[in-house]
Order: structure tokens, then C-alpha cells, then sequence
């Protein structure tokens, strides 16, 4: 591996996910009743944040959490991470952002947000940390920030000379001026289709909805594909990494696991496909676990662990 100081910038949303564990999802309308409940940390961003820090990164994270109880812990949660919450913002004029997740016995959820503080995150917060920018070896991003701010951060990763990856989700158009910043993209089959207007359902059409993003500018397009593995498409190569088998009992956090993973891989001075390697059996460990950020591995237990490939 080359010699790199695994550095990650991770810029995003931090949630409180209020989690209910249930036999089945409700249908519109319909109540199921004898859940057990959970309150964890989560958003799309601090996941992403902590799986990163948990393998070894040494991470910064750019946020806006509420001037309240939520956000506090939120705080108190990453530092005790190791994440350097310097450029963390406590907004007094809105809540931490907060999701409401339901799950069932076979790991599908349902989620909805209350985004809160994490929509008043701004290019000006982003700028406020140039500094880190120049000293990162990646920047790692989502979608459940303004649009205007991601753009300003991939816009400030590229005059630095620093790769950006996006974890494109929630999933919605982008336009190709921020695409063309995009070093690695990280959607899953539903993402890839919001982005691309394509149906994802097998390898061929996720590689022919790669070409399509690569087309728009995007250098490396990595597509997760749930148990069938991830795609990964770039200027040299297309190859499909296998999935492991494992008995998920909650996928809620799996994509951050994977985007998080990418990054400390990347980082730390890994090849793509080595990276993308990690990122696979960090996300299948994930799978295996209930909640967002309890589910994420660390490093010795990425490296420990054995499941045979789909």
C-alpha cells in the first residue's frame, strides 16, 4: 500500500435514529404492535464518519447538530470515537435532525427523516474548513445536506487536488457540473436508477448504467448490488467483487458501512480494488447487527472476518 496519512474529511448529516424492530412492516394505514425500540446515533454522514474512524481513519467531520440534548450526545458520541468534532455546529435555531426506522426479521427498513439542522449546513461551513481540506486524503460525502453545499465542498476538494467520493442518497438528479468533480460514486440499485433513469436489476444493467455515469463525468462508478456484490467500473476495468453470505438481520447502516470502509481503505494508501474488497466484508458484518453506528466493525474484526462468497 502506498504510504498515505489515512485521513478522511467526512462532510454530512447527523441523525438520532429512534429504531423499532418488528415481525413485518406495516402496511399504509396498519399498525403492528410487539416491537422492541432502540434510540442510536445515525444520519447518513456521522455513519459514514464513525465506520471510517472504527477502521483506523483519522477522521474530521463537518456538521450542524441542534442546540439540544440530541445534539450533545450526538457530539459526545463522536469524540468518543476519535472524530475531531472541530467543525461541528450547534444550531440554535433548529433540532437535530432525527429519523424514525422501522425494521423486520429479514433486515428491510422503512425510514423517514426529519432533517432539522442538517439542511442549514452550509457552503460557508464548508469553506470554514479549508484548512482540513488541504490536508485530507479523501473527502467523502451524501445527499442529505443542501445540494448547494456538496457542490461547494467537491468544488473546494478539486482545487485542492484531493478524490471525492459520494454516496449519492438519498438518491435524486445531479447535475453533470458536480458529477465531473466525483472521483468514486457509491450508489445502490435504486440510487444508480434516481440517477440515471435506468432499471438496475441484474450486472448488465448496472454496467450499462455505469457507462452512463462515467459518460457524465464521474472516473470511478462503484455500484452496490445488495447479495449479488458490487460493481465497480472505471477507465481500466469493470469486474463484479462477489458478496459474502451472511444472515442479515438489519441492512439500515449497510451502505454506510460500505462508503465509510471505501474511504479509510482509500486513505490509507489501499488499490481500488483492494478498497472496495474492505468496504464488501465491512458491509457484511454490518448486515449481521441491529442499529446504524452499533453495527459498524472495526478494523480487527474486518480483518478476522470469514463467511463464504455468494
Amino acid at each position: 500500500m502506498a504510504d498515505k496519512s489515512g485521513r478522511v474529511l467526512v462532510i454530512g448529516s447527523s441523525n438520532t435514529d429512534m429504531v423499532v424492530k418488528c415481525s413485518r412492516l406495516p402496511r399504509p394505514g396498519q399498525t403492528v404492535t410487539g416491537g422492541t425500540f432502540v434510540m442510536v446515533p445515525g444520519g447518513k454522514g456521522a455513519n459514514q464518519a464513525v465506520a471510517a474512524a472504527r477502521l483506523g481513519a483519522k477522521v474530521t467531520f463537518v456538521a450542524r447538530v441542534g442546540n439540544d440534548s440530541f445534539g450533545q450526545a450526538a457530539i459526545a458520541g463522536y469524540q468518543a470515537e476519535g472524530i475531531d468534532t472541530s467543525y461541528i455546529l450547534r444550531d440554535p435555531e433548529a433540532h437535530t435532525g432525527v429519523a424514525l426506522i422501522i425494521v423486520d426479521e429479514q433486515g428491510e427498513n422503512l425510514i423517514a427523516v426529519a432533517s432539522g439542522a442538517n439542511h442549514r449546513l452550509s457552503p460557508e461551513d464548508v469553506r470554514r474548513a479549508a484548512a482540513v481540506f488541504r490536508q485530507a486524503d479523501v473527502v467523502l460525502l451524501q445527499l442529505e445536506i443542501p445540494l448547494e453545499t456538496v457542490q461547494a465542498a467537491v468544488t473546494l476538494a478539486g482545487e485542492v487536488g484531493v478524490p471525492v467520493i459520494l454516496n449519492p442518497a438519498p438518491a435524486f438528479p445531479l447535475p453533470d457540473e458536480l458529477l465531473r468533480h466525483v472521483t468514486y460514486l457509491t450508489p445502490n440499485e435504486s440510487e444508480t436508477e434516481g440517477l440515471t433513469g435506468l432499471s438496475v436489476g441484474d450486472e448488465s444493467s448496472a454496467r450499462e448504467a455505469a457507462r452512463v455515469l462515467r459518460d457524465r463525468g464521474v472516473r470511478h462508478v462503484i455500484i452496490t448490488l445488495g447479495p449479488k456484490g458490487a460493481l465497480v467500473v472505471g477507465p481500466e476495468e469493470a469486474r463484479l467483487v462477489p458478496a459474502y453470505q451472511v444472515q442479515a438481520v438489519d441492512t439500515t447502516a449497510a451502505g454506510d458501512a460500505f462508503s465509510g470502509a471505501l474511504a479509510a481503505g482509500l486513505a490509507k494508501g489501499m488499490t481500488l480494488g483492494e478498497a472496495v474488497e474492505y468496504a464488501t466484508r465491512a458491509a457484511a458484518i454490518s448486515v449481521t447487527r441491529m442499529g446504524a453506528q452499533p453495527s459498524l466493525p472495526t478494523h480487527a474484526e474486518v480483518e478476522r472476518f470469514s463467511a463464504p462468497r455468494r
